[in-house]
C-alpha cells in the first residue's frame, strides 16, 4: 500500500455490509486507528484481520497527530475507522485528516455505509437536497431554536437522536409541527431494524409503552 491515511467506512450494523475494498485495506494497513478498539475488534475478528489496532477518539486525537504524521512520513499506511459508518461524520477523525493533509501526506477514502444516506433513501422524501444536523443540542433553549429552524427548510433534514430524548423530541414536534411527516429509523441494518413513518402523534403511538432503546436516525419532511 502507498504510505498515507486511509479513511475507511465500516458497517452501521450488519457486518455483511462491509466492502471488499474496506476489508483489503484494513488487512494490508500497517496500523488501524479506531474510535473504540473493543468495538472495532468485533469487525476485525469477523473478517480475520490481524492488523494492529490503536485507539484514536475525541479525548486523545489531538495528542496523537504528530506521531501519526511521523509514521506515515516513515512509510506506513494507516487506516482510520469509527465505531460505525463513515469516520469524521459526527465522529472523531477530522483533526487527523487535517493534520495529514497539512503535512502533505497522501489521504484517501474507502467509502462505506452511512446511516445518514441510509435513512434518507428509505424516507421517501427524495435526496436532491437535504440538511444533515448531527445531534441536536441537549439544552432546551438551543435545542428548540435549532428544531424551529429545521422545520422551516424546504428540503428534508436528517439528524441523530438519543433514545433518552426521543420521546421528548416527538412531544416537541407534536407541539410545533403536528401535521409534518417524519420518518424514524431505529437500529438500521441490524436484527431489530425498525422504520416508522407518520406524524409525530402516529409515531409516538407506535412507541407507547415500550422501552426506548437503540440508535435513532430521524428524517423530517420538507416544509
Amino acid at each position: 500500500m502507498q504510505p498515507g491515511l486511509y479513511i475507511v467506512g465500516t458497517p452501521i450494523g450488519n457486518l455483511g455490509d462491509m466492502t471488499f475494498r474496506g476489508v483489503e485495506t484494513l488487512r494490508d494497513a500497517d496500523l488501524i486507528l479506531a474510535e473504540d478498539t473493543r468495538h472495532t475488534r468485533i469487525l476485525l475478528n469477523h473478517f480475520e484481520i490481524r492488523t494492529h489496532c490503536e485507539s484514536c477518539h475525541k479525548f486523545n486525537e489531538a495528542s496523537r497527530l504528530d506521531s501519526i504524521v511521523e509514521r506515515i512520513s516513515a512509510g506506513q499506511a494507516i487506516a482510520l475507522v469509527s465505531d460505525s459508518g463513515m469516520p469524521c461524520v459526527s465522529d472523531p477523525g477530522s483533526r487527523v485528516v487535517e493534520a495529514c493533509q497539512n503535512a502533505g501526506c497522501y489521504v484517501t477514502v474507502v467509502p462505506g455505509p452511512s446511516s445518514v444516506t441510509t435513512a434518507l433513501s428509505v424516507s421517501g422524501f427524495g435526496g436532491a437536497e437535504f440538511t444533515f444536523a448531527g445531534f441536536l443540542a441537549v439544552k432546551p433553549g438551543a435545542r428548540g431554536k435549532k428544531l424551529a429552524a429545521m422545520l422551516e427548510l424546504p428540503h428534508p433534514v436528517v439528524f441523530f437522536e438519543s433514545p433518552h430524548r426521543f420521546l421528548k423530541l416527538l412531544a416537541q414536534l407534536e407541539e410545533t409541527a403536528p401535521e409534518r411527516t417524519i420518518v424514524v429509523g431505529r437500529e438500521l441494518t441490524k436484527k431489530f431494524e425498525e422504520i416508522v413513518r407518520g406524524t409525530p402523534v402516529e409515531i409516538a403511538a407506535k412507541f407507547e409503552g415500550r422501552a426506548i432503546k437503540g440508535e435513532f436516525v430521524v428524517v423530517i419532511g420538507p416544509a
